[in-house]
């Protein structure tokens, strides 16, 4: 029996993206938002401002959105070449996002109940100290986005550079630092609404800031579960690119695209199921070929149709 090498139709299935620096800045922003989390929350409490407290909360958001990054990045590495997964592990950071999103919606849901009880019942608020401790939310928020975005552009890819400076195509270094964005405007909005309650005397704007963030974060995790679901479902990432791969298969008029699948399996990464059928048939390397063009497209396969030529009847 001979053995044959099968190197050259095998490649690798790993998709995902590993920001090393990323990866480093997001544990430690981690760390800096929780300790702030702490302080917000349990000022709020003490000094009766609910901005504080849905400042406070919010952060926890974060928190937790912060973990579920760190957790992906490991989960991703780590599994990266098993063969348990079939297109690798590239999906990862869209999962992770879509949990950050839930967990946006449960709290928007109790900031803005909680906002409300305020409006109808209006408590104390010492002013002082909550302005002192919502500054310091800020500028822990602004800091934070500031050491985020300075990881995004440095990304390994473990099959090729290719995709070097493709940073923003990952979920979870997008998601945690529009999280901490988000986070800096409702530390911005409770600064607002305590400057207001202590000079002018509208206590309602303490709950109606608390509103506002409410609907700031619902708004921001519908656009993160649009987002995430899409490449989760398996959605045709373009329109175009779908036209574009018929296109290049049916160009010469000799074939004809019978089934088209389309999908993401990775950051930057599409997976295409090509089914054609055609009177004269080549190896699917030639249609491979035709598809080069098309960038991004990581995982190709073909199947070759021959389509049953018709006997003419002949003439007696």
């Amino acid at each position: 029996m001979h053995k044959h090498s099968l190197a050259r139709w095998e490649h690798s299935h790993d998709f995902a993206f590993i920001h090393e620096k990323g990866e480093a800045r997001t544990k430690q922003v981690l760390i800096i938002t929780a300790i702030t989390m702490v302080a917000e929350i349990i000022a709020g409490s003490v000094f009766g401002s609910m901005a504080l407290l849905a400042d406070g909360w919010h952060m926890g958001t974060h928190v937790a959105a912060l973990a579920i990054s760190v957790f992906a990045y490991r989960y991703a590495r780590k599994h990266a070449s098993s063969p348990r997964y079939s297109f690798g592990t590239g999906k990862v950071s869209a999962l992770g996002g879509f949990a950050s999103a839930v967990a946006l919606a449960i709290v928007a849901l109790m900031m803005g109940t909680e906002s409300i009880l305020r409006l109808l019942s209006p408590e104390t608020i010492r002013f002082n100290e909550a302005i002192l401790v919502a500054v310091i939310g800020l500028v822990v928020n602004l800091v934070s986005a500031w050491l985020l975005h300075g990881g995004r552009g440095h990304t390994h890819h473990h099959d090729s550079d290719r995709h070097h400076h493709e940073g923003h195509h990952d979920h979870n270094l997008r998601a945690a630092y529009l999280h901490v964005l988000a986070d800096a405007l409702t530390s911005l909005l409770a600064i607002v609404a305590l400057f207001t309650g202590k000079y002018f005397g509208w206590i309602w704007m303490d709950a109606l800031m608390g509103l506002i963030g409410a609907a700031l974060i619902t708004r921001w995790g519908y656009g993160l579960v649009r987002e995430t679901s899409s490449v989760l479902l398996d959605e045709i990432p373009s329109g175009d690119t779908l036209s574009s791969i018929r296109r290049a298969i049916e160009s010469d008029g000799a074939n004809h695209v019978s089934d088209l699948h389309l999908w993401r399996i990775g950051p930057r990464h599409f997976g295409v199921i090509v089914s054609l059928v055609t009177h004269d048939p080549r190896e699917p390397e030639h249609y491979k070929a035709r598809l080069k063009h098309l960038a991004n497209l990581s995982h190709v396969t073909v199947e070759v149709n021959l389509h049953p030529v018709r006997a003419e009847t002949p003439v007696i």
